[in-house]
């Protein structure tokens, strides 16, 4: 393998991140993390790789104390009003997500949804709603990524939900050391 092309495609992978997150509406953000902020208990719905990074975001909110689960768990309890289910799906129709969000919505949750498509069902159940302007994953001639697939979403999603858990973590006087201690331990 040739280093130019690898070294060409990090810059292709970086600079289309950058171009992306660049046009993610803040204020979108500012209600997703308001969201999360006052909700009871929150859950997360997502399938294949949106699915990894929403378990990476559970993981960080429960840094921060939040009683966060994981739909589909076995000892995930359930989700009732108070709560917010945090789902992500590039297209807004993954079924199993959206069955996951019309079934918070009739047990009185909140619903919050980070998609590409702001037509899509998982949007019109959104409480808050986080436009990720990346193309979806079976769009193969959209000019917005040369990544393969859903990839620009995945990594945008990544980074959007870290800039939330930072924008949270700052409104504590809590150090890096009093999260750490809610760290897994039985790794």
């Amino acid at each position: 393998m040739d280093d130019t092309a690898v070294s060409l495609n990090l810059s292709l992978v970086q600079n289309e991140i950058f171009e992306t997150t660049a046009k993610i509406d803040g204020e979108q953000l500012a209600v997703l993390a308001d969201h999360l902020r006052v909700a009871n208990r929150v859950f997360v719905a997502g399938a294949g790789r949106s699915g990894l990074v929403l378990r990476m975001t559970a993981m960080r909110l429960m840094h921060l104390g939040l009683t966060v689960h994981i739909a589909g768990d076995t000892t995930t309890p359930a989700i009732r009003s108070g709560d917010l289910l945090l789902v992500a799906s590039g297209s807004g129709t993954t079924s199993g997500v959206v069955k996951a969000a019309e079934t918070a919505a009739n047990a009185g949750a909140r619903i919050a949804t980070v998609t590409t498509n702001s037509q899509s069902r998982l949007a019109t159940l959104a409480d808050a709603l986080v436009i990720i302007p990346a193309r979806q994953k079976t769009d193969h001639a959209s000019s917005l990524s040369r990544q393969y697939s859903g990839s620009l979403f995945e990594q945008v999603l990544f980074l959007a939900t870290e800039a939330v858990f930072q924008s949270l973590w700052d409104t504590t006087n809590e150090p890096a050391e009093q999260l750490w201690l809610r760290h897994a331990n039985l790794e």
